[in-house]
């Protein structure tokens, strides 16, 4: 039976998939549309199972808001030009609107919902009949807050979603916040939510470098003090390496060990506690400003932070939570 090219431009505007897939699927079905589809998406599956071990490290990442519930979606695929692709943005865009519409909770959830009697797994794996390559729901993320606020970068490869604490909020406030996110990847909203054990590593970080510091300044004097020059001592590969050059003597070397040694216990000895605390507070304070997004300085005006930002705004106003997807690296 002959195929009428009218049938496959029907064909093409209904799966997207290639006019010579198209020919050969109602020549296979003897010019049934809806057979014609049904082996076109068989073919997505094939190439799906077959792709299976491929990396798709490329992708679209959008984000989306409505009243109280915001999410993220990364439709995940193998190259960037699959990932540019009109076709595969408009897929994406159709799975954070269902996942929105559905105040979808989970990766898993968000498979399972159903488009026009299809779920997002089966439009995902029509999708990848169409191009041939491996395709993924990558990412799923979402936030219910009295105000909520997406933002989508214009790459297309991050998208950040906060919630604020009070309903009510204009659009463009939350937005800056989900900016601010998205520029300087904050690691939780206030001090609070981060957890304690990754503060207690800070502290004792910043403690250990302090006494350090202190012990090589002790040592530097010390050196110093005896008419060494203590750049010919900042390792023991340099100074293997000064010995070579010439620029100190064997005698001077081992005087020189024997110096910082002597020099680095004393310190270490009678190390002053309370100066150590009050520099390792700082170091520790520092930590918060660069990594809690409500100290973070605001990126609109350095002058101030995120908080003074949302508090003059509103009083008490502050960010409950925010999600951050980036297939690129940070």
């Amino acid at each position: 039976m002959a195929v009428s090219i009218e049938d496959i431009k029907k064909l093409r505007k209904m799966t997207g998939a290639g006019m010579m897939d198209c020919k050969n699927a109602l020549a296979e079905t003897g010019g049934d549309i809806e057979a014609a589809i049904e082996i076109i998406r068989k073919k997505g599956q094939a190439v799906a199972a077959k792709r299976e071990d491929r990396e798709a490290a490329e992708g679209c990442v959008l984000a989306g808001a409505k009243e109280g519930f915001a999410a993220i979606v990364a439709l995940k695929c193998e190259t960037d030009f699959v990932a540019n692709n009109d076709s595969f943005r408009a897929l994406t865009k159709q799975i954070l609107e269902a996942a929105l519409l559905a105040s979808a909770k989970s990766l898993d959830e968000v498979k399972n919902i159903t488009v026009d009697g299809r779920t997002i797994a089966d439009l995902i794996t029509d999708e990848i009949g169409k191009t041939g390559e491996k395709m993924e729901l990558g990412a799923y993320e979402y936030v219910e807050a009295p105000t909520v606020a997406a933002y989508d970068h214009f790459n297309h490869k991050l998208s950040t979603i906060v919630g604020l604490s009070e309903a009510g909020i204009e659009e463009g406030v939350g937005r800056e916040v989900a900016l601010q996110v998205a520029a300087m990847n904050p690691m939780a909203a206030t001090r609070e939510a981060i957890p304690q054990e990754v503060v207690d590593m800070e502290i004792k970080v910043a403690i250990d470098k302090t006494k350090d510091e202190q012990v090589r300044k002790a040592a530097e004097g010390a050196l110093r003090k005896a008419g060494l020059n203590p750049n010919h001592f900042d390792s023991e590969e340099h100074i293997e390496s000064n010995i070579t050059k010439g620029w100190i003597t064997a005698e001077e070397a081992a005087k020189g060990r024997e110096i910082m040694k002597a020099a680095a216990e004393e310190k270490a000895a009678h190390m002053p506690e309370q100066m150590i605390q009050n520099i390792a507070k700082g170091r520790v304070g520092k930590f918060y400003k660069e990594n809690v997004l409500v100290e973070q300085e605001f990126h609109r005006d350095p002058k101030i932070t995120v908080g003074q930002f949302l508090d003059g705004t509103k009083k008490g106003l502050t960010v409950l939570t925010f999600k951050r997807v980036n297939l690129n690296q940070d």
